[in-house]
């Protein structure tokens, strides 16, 4: 017992020192534990509070996406195709020739060239009618992803979200209607050239083709692929974009720079941006082949319609001058009924990938 009280009067400054340095070493530690617990749970909360801020934005996102592409499908889609029947109409109306052969009796050269121009002229509305429904529900359905991409930046802006390009202009409504109303090009200015070359397509394909040979279902859709075939591998490559976008010198420039480079332009406006994006888009092989594939599967189905509404007899084979009333009718059809046609077109498989592509790709910028 005197041996500790004479161990703790030697070294009690030791002690008391020793003893305190270890407690402030524990409550150091104690302290560090609790500022680096509050600083994981900061992170945490952060964390979910970054999650909870993207659920957000990709439902904004998707919300406006849905928005535009229920304005395409209800209000862009059916007003181009009404407008684009009136117009196709317009410029080819036989109403002229049926009722002149109607009133013709017997056999004269007037007769038979009247004949051939109507049998020119029946194919060439059906397959301009089926060529610009096709190309202007896909041209339309690009114009929608691209329109989703900057909507979703302008809403990615709005949440400060840094997966944005910081500099991209705000997308206002006029300029989104304007973009929108551009699907008004083919009726309104393609509309020339684009039936002059299907003509003359058309009327390649069936020279030496008598009224009196009989068409079968392959029989016609034969025909009708090659004068596909035929006016899209004529011309310069991609020709048909001049068929749905203006031609300009500058927009040609502009879409080259924009291909090689895929930053903002200098100089361009908002609504140039959007358009350069779509003739990019629709400049590229892949959108000739998936074109290619749409027009084939509506070919299909045109096919089998028409023979389903024959009662069989196109199934056998009928005379080339009894089909050509029913190909006449078949280009009012497609347009009138042309979302069905478009619900097929985007079926197939290929096309189906190709957008899914392209906004998954327009999702990131």
């Amino acid at each position: 017992m005197l041996s500790l009280r004479g161990f703790w009067r030697r070294h009690r400054r030791k002690v008391l020192v020793a003893t305190g340095v270890l407690g402030g070493g524990y409550l150091l530690y104690k302290l560090y534990n609790a500022h680096r617990q509050r600083l994981t749970d900061l992170e945490a909360e952060l964390a979910r509070e970054q999650e909870s801020s993207e659920e957000l934005l990709k439902a904004k996102m998707q919300a406006h996406f849905e928005n535009i592409q229920s304005i395409a499908d209800t209000t862009t889609l059916p007003h181009v195709m009404h407008y684009l029947s009136s117009r196709i109409a317009e410029e080819l109306d036989t109403t002229y020739i049926t009722e002149r052969l109607m009133q013709m009796k017997g056999k004269s050269p007037e007769k038979l060239e009247l004949w051939d121009r109507l049998k020119v002229l029946s194919f060439t509305r059906m397959m301009l009618s089926l060529w610009s429904m096709t190309m202007l529900s896909l041209y339309i359905r690009v114009q929608v992803n691209i329109l989703g991409r900057h909507l979703y930046i302008d809403t990615a802006r709005g949440f400060g979200s840094s997966l944005i390009v910081e500099d991209a202009e705000l997308i206002d409504r006029d300029d989104q209607q304007k973009f929108l109303a551009s699907s008004d090009y083919l009726s309104s200015y393609g509309m020339p050239a684009l039936i002059s070359n299907i003509q003359a397509a058309a009327a390649e394909v069936l020279n030496g083709k008598q009224l009196t040979e009989r068409f079968n279902t392959t029989v016609l859709h034969d025909t009708i692929m090659q004068m596909l075939d035929k006016f899209m591998s004529t011309g310069s490559p991609h020709h048909w974009v001049n068929y749905l976008m203006p031609e300009d010198a500058r927009w040609v420039e502009l879409a080259t720079a924009f291909s090689s480079d895929s930053t903002v332009l200098p100089d361009v406006t908002k609504f140039e941006q959007l358009m350069l994006e779509t003739r990019s888009v629709i400049s590229s092989g892949e959108f000739g082949s998936i074109a290619r594939m749409a027009l084939r599967a509506v070919v299909d189905t045109v096919v089998v319609d028409m023979g389903a509404q024959s009662g069989g007899d196109l199934a056998s084979g009928t005379p080339l001058a009894k089909v050509l009333a029913r190909v006449a009718q078949m280009g009012p059809t497609l347009l009138g009924e042309s979302s069905k046609f478009v619900q097929i077109i985007l079926n197939v498989p290929e096309v189906e990938l190709f957008f899914t592509l392209i906004y998954s790709h327009m999702q990131i910028s």
